[in-house]
């Protein structure tokens, strides 16, 4: 048999040549201070080739020459050159792998500044100078050239390195999905794990705050991309209405015990105002509710002194929880900006790239909330600078916000006001005719909301009857390069369209092979984004 080719490292097949093996032999040789002995070397590369006609392989590896080589130089007592030339093989080896695309890669992050790399700058949320961020960088240029070289489709891979196409996150290809459009609501009910502990339901507006910051960090976690508050103003306004409730019946105690010389009065108010509650239906709110007022004092009176006295005591407590709730509420916000300016998640590496959507909710509390998110953003972080998270989509409607006279048009004013200073909040107009369609009056899910990348899922082909933002997300992104295709199509429109259609039929096929991928997945892969019912459905679903 004679033998022809021989298969190199990276798989591509290369004419065989006797002559490499002999002089590799002979550089060993040399190496062992043993000149002048080609006529030996070729003479045992002719014992390699013997071998490899022997054993009968049509395309032998270049490893397993290399592994012949060796057993030949010891079987004839050539034990210091055999030592050489193993040497000779991991310095060769070691000089490949240097020169590799990843070798190169891992040597840029490894030893330049972020500054200086472009790799190190490809996600502005993390600092590449850090230790978490460069290790960020190794697991993700690494996962690239794995995918690149071991799952994409051929095709893929080539259209991604050429630059037709970029596959996105491409570190995350066998790994999860891209964003999410959480419902704090649905969220906050009961409480809710982060995988390392439970978290009560939150009975105050600054742990409303807190636990929404969790939560988009906890999600960032499971996913790639951004992650989005949907209902954000009817999710806050919760925490407002609890912390006024007890700020409430702390000033009523308060009042009374000037008024009527009573020690402490909050026990016995605690149990009349949760009876009130659960009989009638009845609680102190901050617009300021006459019923409620009236029989709060019946079930007063008897206990803590004449009508006129609980009356007074009444209004003073109510002023005061208004003012105090609301000095909260800023100050929630406040914090809420803050945190999401400052806390990492993914190895601790990288700010959560957030957004909140609000700007439809007329009640006293939700419409409380917007206007201190606003007024904390206008006010800038600790040194004045801008903050770059969370993002904010106001969302503007005739009826709710943008004519005068209309419940929350002062809030719209301030929400121009605040992005003519601060850029954010951005604004979404739900009468627009691809917005207004899927629109339904008194159903908040259905009012549009939009992710960290500008995106949105709202629509929905598998049931027509759920077209609503909560709990929907995207699964992936590959973006055509449309500048090359109209470079290459020099002016012609129909070459263009073509060119258009051909790379569009590409990623399709390139989207549904992720997509299976993502659909071999369990729940227990995104213990928070599907464990706790995150993503639309998935608390239908057991670990498995």
């Amino acid at each position: 048999m004679t033998l022809t080719k021989i298969r190199k490292r990276d798989g591509r097949l290369a004419d065989f040549n006797e002559d490499k093996i002999a002089g590799a032999i002979d550089k060993a040789f040399q190496a062992t201070y043993k000149p002048g002995k080609e006529v030996e070397a070729r003479r045992l590369a002719d014992e390699v080739l013997s071998i490899l006609e022997v054993e009968g392989e049509k395309q032998p590896d270049v490893e397993h020459i290399q592994d012949l080589v060796e057993r030949v130089l010891m079987d004839n007592g050539y034990i210091q050159t055999a030592r050489a030339y193993i040497l000779y093989r991991e310095e060769r080896s070691r000089a490949r792998e240097m020169n590799t695309r990843l070798m190169k890669t891992y040597e840029d992050i490894t030893f330049s500044a972020a500054k200086d790399s472009d790799i190190k700058r490809e996600n502005a949320n993390i600092d590449g100078d850090t230790a978490m961020g460069s290790m960020l960088k190794f697991g993700s240029e690494g996962a690239k050239q794995f995918y690149d070289m071991f799952v994409l489709n051929p095709d893929h891979a080539r259209a991604h390195r050429e630059g037709d196409i970029h596959i996105h996150d491409l570190d995350f290809l066998t790994l999860t999905t891209t964003c999410c459009q959480i419902d704090i609501k649905k969220l906050f009910e009961g409480g809710f794990s982060t995988g390392h502990g439970t978290l009560r339901e939150p009975n105050d507006i600054a742990s409303y705050a807190a636990l929404c910051c969790i939560a988009i960090q906890s999600n960032q976690n499971d996913q790639h991309g951004g992650q989005s508050v949907v209902n954000f103003d009817y999710g806050m306004s919760d925490g407002v209405r609890k912390t006024f409730k007890r700020v409430y019946r702390q000033n009523l105690a308060r009042a009374l015990m000037l008024l009527e010389d009573e020690s402490d009065p909050e026990g016995a108010l605690k149990e009349i105002m949760a009876k009130l509650e659960r009989e009638n239906g009845l609680c102190p709110v901050l617009a300021g509710d006459e019923a409620y007022f009236a029989a709060e004092r019946a079930a007063l009176v008897p206990q803590f002194g004449d009508e006129a006295t609980v009356e007074k005591a009444q209004k003073f407590a109510q002023q005061r929880a208004v003012k105090e709730t609301d000095r909260a509420t800023y100050q929630a916000m406040e914090a809420l900006i803050h945190n999401l300016n400052t806390m990492h998640s993914r190895a601790g590496a990288q700010t959560p790239f957030s957004s909140i959507n609000y700007g439809m909710d007329t009640s006293p509390e939700g419409r409380m909330v917007m206007k201190n998110v606003m007024l904390a953003t206008e006010a800038g972080l600790g040194g004045g600078e801008t903050p770059i998270f969370p993002i904010q989509i106001f969302r503007v409607k005739e009826g709710i916000n943008y004519n005068p006279g209309e419940p929350n048009y002062d809030l719209f004013q301030l929400a121009m006001r605040c992005s003519a200073k601060r850029l954010f909040p951005n604004f979404s107009f739900i009468d627009a005719p691809f917005n207004l369609q899927y629109y339904k009056p008194g159903h908040p899910e259905t009012e549009i909301a939009y992710m960290g990348c500008r995106t949105r899922v709202i629509g929905n082909v598998y049931d027509p009857s759920r077209e609503i933002c909560n709990g929907r997300g995207n699964l992936s992104f590959t973006t055509i390069n449309l500048p090359r295709l109209a470079i290459k199509a020099k002016g012609d429109l129909n070459t263009f369209f073509e060119s258009l259609d051909r790379m569009m039929d590409l990623c399709v096929d390139q989207l549904l092979e992720r997509f299976e991928i993502q659909c071999r997945k369990h729940v227990y892969n995104f213990p928070f984004l599907m464990g706790q019912g995150v993503w639309l459905d998935s608390d239908k679903l057991d670990w498995e």
